[in-house]
């Protein structure tokens, strides 16, 4: 063996040591080899033979539960001193060879070498024990055994757990599952040498071994096939076939060994009779003799140590390129987690400023959209917040009904109640302010909501604006949180009380001289077009029930069907009298109520004034043909005085509504019913009124059409005006909201966070760092300085 390959070797081992103690996994690949076979094929046996001890646990069902690391590190022959510890023990029975020692050492027991390999057998099941449990379950963290001897050449091989078909005993039920993951996670990396152990009298089609193998390997390029038990093959038959290659090529080839049966093992016989058996059998079999010295333990553990030198001069670069790999990433994760070092009230000064200022740049930049972190997946920040405007609080506006929780018998009662003791001609103004008003107030509700989303948003904000490196100082970090969240509550209150302040202003003063207020004429106008068109449709359909009546009684005739009912008869004789009666204008009697009403025939004059009764009609319910110039507006609202009779606009189904002061007015001089009364006896006088108390309205009396009329004037009115005020206050709330509130904790808070925390006696505590970061940041250090001791332990080699 040359000396690069001992130098080789070493490295690894170096390397191997370095990371397993201070990495505790093997995250740089490094070349090793990895014994894979099912339960009872000989692996344990092969292990032994080539190390020259006892020292593996044995016994029935899953012996090998844990990875067994083993690195076998030949030492000088002629070493003549004791190993250097006071916990040897060397039984009568050890062997030794000319004073020449062996030893073992576990990684978890550092300082104590075994001298006596049963103790190193009872110190695995102990092991195995502690971590895996006694119910042969298996567990994936590795015991790291090294065995020092002359006789040994240098390894490193990976015992792992047999493969098994049928969970046994307390074994969990997935556990060839778990043993197949355990193996495929060790064989699958690239650096990793495939030693497949596979019985030779048991068919090579069903070694689990080689199937495993070729799921990672399917060239076989770092496969070794080891067949054993050639002894126990049946009489007449042999595995030349195998170990030649015809059988399952494989590049680094076959390899055949006898192990000790298990007689053998009860018999106590020893591992050097043994080897001394297995090569008398090869040089002595007529099959196997003319390829002895090619098969057999020593030839094994020599390709063994051959290939993994190969291996390592070969994977060796790709090694050094993963280190620097390595040290790049944890310089970078070292560097996230700051320095620990803090010299000085300037220095520990000028980072607390440094992280005051980049916290209030992430709010701004939060609320302004220009964060380098904005998330894709949901709304934030700024976005989250003209959602709430646009989105939130315009929906909850446009689901306001202008007349909820107002019926007409509410807006009858506010018509009578704002009139007082004096009868009304038309509706006062009084009462449309006393309706409008609370309407508006349903306002302030979702406009107050409005405030208390932006503030959440706002305090949401707050509390993710905290980068890595803040992460380190959690006193830190929540007093910054504490102090914007003290702002955000200062200016909650000035912007609610603004917002509650525009719904008062809107309350305080109707303006029903807004353009966009509809205007009683337009709403009358609306009004008496709802009301024609309802009459026209009514028409239409008795017309079209008389029709069809007409046809039924015509098709009854012609088939000879009996007369028509008496009913029938009747209606027909009324309709040739209605036909045949001239219409003549019937006196109405005057009713008594809180307000007074038109007849019958005054109505049908209104309906056909405001509708655009044609000039020449002046037999009216109105009078004669001299109409008054005072205003209509004048008798709901107050607006406008007379105008000229030419002026009147002619407000029919087809025209415009008017909404300016040059709305449609009709005349107020009505005629006045005839007053007059038949003569009443004595027993025709009503009984005396009596008082009962306070007057109740019925909420279910019927109302007459002047007040039906009356209430769908007011509701219009109303809609309208609350309309035009929604408009305004969801024009002017998010304005107040972005001055008062957002704007302002924008423009002050870097100022508040330097006046309330850039205090010398506050900076040893607000720099207090985090234990569990101290802990990672001494992880990465401690992984970067292996890294580098690693990197320099294979640049001694290449």
């Amino acid at each position: 063996m040359t000396a690069l390959s001992e130098d080789l070797l070493v490295t690894v081992n170096k390397l191997q040591d370095l990371v397993f103690n201070t990495i505790g996994n093997d995250s740089l690949d490094l070349p090793q080899i990895v014994v894979v076979g099912s339960q009872s094929s000989g692996k344990s046996s092969v292990l032994e033979n080539i190390v020259g001890r006892d020292f593996l646990p044995r016994g029935s069902g899953i012996v090998t539960r844990r990875p067994l690391i083993l690195q076998l590190i030949n030492i000088p022959s002629e070493r003549h001193d004791k190993p250097e510890s006071d916990e040897v023990h060397i039984p009568h029975t050890a062997a030794s060879v000319a004073g020449q020692y062996e030893w073992a050492e576990f990684h978890h027991l550092p300082g104590r070498k075994f001298d006596d390999f049963a103790l190193v057998k009872q110190e695995i099941e102990a092991e195995t024990a502690r971590i895996a449990g006694s119910n042969k379950g298996i567990n994936r963290q590795p015991i790291n055994l090294k065995i020092f001897s002359p006789h040994v050449l240098n390894l490193t091989m990976v015992d792992l757990p047999g493969l098994t078909k049928v969970p046994i005993g307390d074994q969990p039920s997935d556990i060839e599952k778990q043993t197949r993951a355990l193996i495929l996670e060790y064989i699958a990396k690239p650096n990793s040498i495939i030693l497949a152990v596979s019985p030779a009298n048991v068919d090579l089609v069903n070694s689990e071994a080689l199937k495993l193998a070729r799921q990672v390997d399917a060239m076989g390029r770092r496969t070794i096939g080891v067949l054993t038990k050639l002894d126990l093959m049946d009489h007449g038959t042999n595995a030349m076939d195998i170990l030649s290659g015809r059988v399952y090529p494989l590049k680094l080839g076959f390899i055949g060994v006898v192990n000790r049966s298990q007689q053998d093992i009860q018999s106590g016989k020893s591992l050097s009779d043994a080897l001394h058996a297995e090569v008398d059998f090869f040089r002595h079999h007529p099959a196997y003799r003319n390829m002895a010295n090619r098969c057999g333990t020593q030839f094994l553990a020599k390709t063994l140590n051959t290939t993994l030198m190969s291996h390592i001069r070969d994977r060796l670069p790709d090694i050094k390129a993963r280190l620097n790999t390595l040290m790049g990433q944890t310089q970078q994760e070292l560097a996230s987690y700051g320095n620990k070092q803090f010299s000085g009230k300037e220095h520990r000064g000028s980072l607390i400023l440094q992280l005051m200022t980049r916290f209030a740049s992430s709010f701004i930049s939060s609320i302004d959209g220009t964060s380098s972190e904005i998330s894709t997946k949901e709304l934030c920040g700024g976005a989250r917040i003209y959602y709430i405007f646009n989105s939130v609080f315009g929906n909850s506006l446009e689901t306001i009904d202008p007349t909820h929780n107002l019926t007409v018998t509410d807006i009858r009662t506010a018509i009578r109640n704002s009139t007082g003791p004096r009868p009304s001609l038309f509706v006062p103004e009084l009462a449309f302010d006393l309706l409008v008003k609370p309407q508006i107030k349903m306002l302030e509700a979702p406009s107050q909501r409005c405030v208390e989303l932006v503030y959440e948003e706002l305090i949401k904000i707050c509390h993710t604006c905290g980068s890595q490196e803040l992460l380190r100082f959690p006193r830190l970090q929540a007093k910054l949180i504490e102090v914007v969240s003290d702002l955000l509550r200062e200016r909650l209150g000035p912007c609610s009380a603004y917002v509650e302040s525009l719904i008062s202003i809107q309350r305080a003063y109707i303006n029903t001289n807004h353009p966009n207020f509809l205007g009683a004429a337009a709403a009358m106008s609306s009004v008496m077009q709802n009301r024609q068109e309802q009459e026209r449709r009514a028409a239409l359909a008795d017309d079209r029930k008389k029709r069809e009546k007409r046809r039924l009684k015509e098709l009854g005739a012609v088939n000879g069907n009996p007369p028509a009912s008496p009913e029938d008869e009747d209606e027909q004789h009324t309709d040739s009298k209605t036909q045949n009666i001239p219409i003549r204008s019937q006196p109405t009697r005057n009713t008594r109520s809180m307000s007074p009403h038109f007849g019958k025939g005054q109505e049908g004059g209104v309906t056909a004034t405001l509708n655009g009764a044609h000039a020449n009609s002046h037999q009216t319910a109105f009078g004669t043909t001299n109409t008054t110039r005072d205003s209509f507006l004048n008798y709901f609202f107050g607006k406008d005085g007379a105008q000229p009779a030419s002026s009147l606009p002619q407000l029919s189904s087809q025209s415009r509504p008017y909404t300016n002061v040059n709305e449609a007015s009709i005349s107020h001089n009505t005629r006045r019913t005839d007053m007059r009364a038949p003569i009443m006896s004595a027993d025709e006088y009503p009984p005396p009124m009596e008082y009962t108390g306070d007057p109740k309205e019925d909420p279910e009396a019927v109302l007459s059409d002047r007040e039906l009329l009356e209430t769908e004037l007011i509701s219009r009115l109303i809609s309208s005006y609350f309309n035009i005020v929604r408009e305004t206050i969801a024009d002017q709330v998010p304005k107040a909201i972005m001055h008062l509130l957002v704007n302002h904790s924008k423009d002050v808070v870097q100022n508040r966070l330097v006046s309330e925390l850039y205090k010398e006696d506050l900076f040893a505590e607000l720099l207090y760092e985090d234990d569990g970061i101290k802990a990672e940041r001494e992880k990465c250090e401690r992984l970067l300085d292996t890294y580098k001791e690693a990197a320099k332990i294979v640049g001694e080699v290449l």
